[in-house]
């Protein structure tokens, strides 16, 4: 058979440390007195801490079991959690649950919490059945917001960003400098003869016992020869450098952080920390699960030899088509493979953005640790029913269920923040492959937040969107808030917010930067009165324009106003959806349309890496 062509790309250049060309940077006085920690700051240290198996912590937890327990998480038939004295079987999340309990005779398995109508709350009942429970995860949203709320307050002046359910990033730099500063005093002033100022280098630093730090990734990959002087004395340390001595603390803090985890919760934590997001993430994984001392600790000197030897497509964001395209064009499969490949010659190929990837092979990652907030924009209670809705009757029994839902997590929020409330309640319904239908209405407040308020709201949509429909087959339903947000600044409580009378109600959204709104001279009595009165009127996150019920529908009944109002809305929103569409700068495709190409705009296609994320 005919050999495979050779990429002109493979091999054309050769690896060398010049790849990592800034794994010591010159650290001086100026960056250890700079106020300013930002990404470039050469002492960054981020942090990735996982919690080992969540979901089956979470249960062993609960359950009172000793944590060398086999232990499974199941829904339904599957598994979607194995502990890890469960993975020492043979046990995988592909296994279905008889197989394996087949592996391990001794393996208690967990069905995860489910919802069930006339129950207020989720519990761990024995007559389950996917046709009349739904799943619930519930139990790990609420064991996961106290883990978060340990980090902040272990680390209170570090950034923490809620990465998912099981993880977070911490940007440690600013605790590690102040904790750098107590520790080494005589760096906190410029000495007298520095002889270029603030600019001049910091003196060596001291030695690093690591030992009880945590496991060091090796500065050579396995096979790789090293130089003499890759080898570190750690008597010595004559290599160390001011990151390595951030890094360290940084690792005393996430110890720490783990040992409180582990005292107040009872779960064990992974842990990767580095000089940025990306490699914190990469080496958190090296020697998982708690097996690790501390954590992972990656410092610069092991950054060539930890990523060369890396299948490319197994890293995030470079798998999938983007991966294939990269392994294809030039031939590659490894880090070091790609290394080889200018700069110039990946932008020429797969656009500007690919600098990106380029960086990204190199280790260098300039985003951001950002704390997330805690509130959401919408929740959604959803339920894929394997037994079709036939009757309008078994649609308010899912009703109710996905009510108690929405209720227990929206009380959730509302404990942290009471001001919450959504200002919408949207049912969306899809009969087989059919294009979903929905209806929506202002959501009315309430002082205490029940499955009766909110299964009732969506009955009422339920009818709307039925009507007298004889073939309801309904496969998908789901309920959801919409418009979640809060009161201004200096807001008493939720109560006061949503008072008509003598109260100036004010919007909820975020306060801007002019006062247009509020300025006297924009509103004359019948305006002041819309605002005053509920469900009258919106304002578009948008175009930030105001929209009001006529006068005549003012005297209308609560729930005519909010349907009418819920219409208003949405033909706005159609308005700016049409507006998009004859500008060609809708953001993606959401579907087929009939209109015809020329007319959706050119400008919407995306280019360079950017096609490799688009949906199908």
């Amino acid at each position: 058979s005919p050999s495979k062509p050779i990429s002109a790309w493979k091999g054309k250049g050769k690896i060398t440390n010049h790849d990592y060309d800034d794994l010591r940077p010159t650290i001086t006085y100026r960056h250890i007195l700079s106020q300013n920690l930002g990404v470039r700051d050469p002492l960054r240290v981020i942090a990735l801490c996982d919690s080992d198996a969540f979901y089956a912590a979470c249960e062993r937890v609960r359950l009172g079991l000793d944590p060398s327990a086999p232990l499974v998480v199941q829904q339904w038939e599957s598994l979607i959690a194995v502990s890890y004295p469960a993975r020492k079987y043979g046990i995988s999340r592909m296994d279905k649950i008889k197989d394996a309990k087949k592996k391990c005779p001794n393996l208690v398995a967990v069905h995860v919490a489910t919802y069930k109508e006339g129950e207020r709350e989720p519990g761990y009942w024995e007559d389950i059945d996917t046709r009349t429970h739904k799943v619930s995860l519930d139990l790990y949203r609420r064991e996961s917001s106290k883990i978060i709320n340990i980090m902040k307050q272990s680390v209170p002046s570090g950034e923490i960003e809620k990465a998912s359910i099981d993880e977070a990033f911490l940007d440690l730099s600013r605790p590690v400098r102040e904790r750098l500063l107590e520790r080494y005093p005589y760096l906190a002033k410029l000495p007298d003869d520095a002889p270029e100022g603030a600019d001049s280098p910091l003196p060596a630093p001291p030695p690093i016992d690591w030992s009880q730090l945590g496991e060091l990734v090796p500065l050579t990959a396995p096979g790789e020869e090293s130089e003499p002087q890759d080898e570190i004395s750690y008597e010595n340390d004559h290599l160390t450098s001011w990151h390595d001595v951030a890094l360290s603390i940084g690792a005393e803090l996430i110890a720490k952080l783990r040992e409180e985890i582990f005292r107040q919760l009872g779960y064990t934590m992974s842990a990767g920390i580095a000089r940025n997001k990306f490699l914190a993430k990469l080496c958190a994984s090296y020697k998982k699960p708690n097996s690790q001392v501390i954590g992972s600790i990656l410092r610069n000197d092991a950054i060539p030899s930890y990523l060369r030897p890396m299948p490319f497509q197994k890293i995030r964001f470079l798998g999938g088509k983007l991966g294939d395209a990269l392994a294809k064009e030039y031939d590659v499969s490894t880090v070091g493979d790609l290394l080889t490949v200018s700069l110039d010659e990946m932008q020429n190929k797969f656009g500007e953005n690919a600098v990106w990837v380029y960086e990204l092979l190199r280790g260098i990652d300039a985003s951001e640790v950002k704390e997330r907030t805690a509130l959401f924009k919408s929740m959604l209670a959803s339920k894929n029913l394997p037994k079709p809705i036939t009757t309008l009757d078994d649609g308010q029994h899912w009703i109710r269920v996905l009510a108690a839902e929405l209720a227990l997590r929206l009380n959730d929020a509302r404990e942290e923040v009471p001001t919450l409330w959504p200002k919408t309640i949207v049912l969306h319904a899809r009969k087989g492959y059919e294009t979903s239908r929905s209806k929506q209405a202002a959501f009315p407040f309430t002082k205490d937040v029940s499955v009766d308020v909110i299964a009732s709201a969506g009955n009422k949509l339920w009818k709307e969107l039925m009507g007298n429909a004889t073939n309801v087959n309904v496969t998908i339903v789901q309920l959801a808030f919409t418009g979640i947000e809060t009161s201004e600044t200096g807001q008493q409580s939720i109560d006061a917010f949503f008072k008509t009378k003598d109260v100036q109600r004010q919007p909820l959204k975020r306060a801007r930067d002019n006062n247009e709104e509020s300025s006297p001279t924009r509103s004359d009595s019948n305006d002041r009165e819309k605002k005053e009165r509920p469900w009258t009127s919106f304002v578009c996150d948008r175009c930030q324009t105001r929209f009001a019920l006529r006068d005549d529908q003012l005297d209308w009944s609560d729930d005519e106003r909010s349907r009418a109002l819920a219409t208003l809305q949405q033909e706005h929103q159609d308005f700016h959806f049409a507006q998009d569409l004859e500008n060609g700068s809708l953001p993606q495709k959401t579907g087929s349309s009939s209109r015809p190409a020329s007319k959706r705009g050119r400008g919407a296609e995306p280019r360079g890496i950017a096609k490799f994320f688009g949906k199908k």
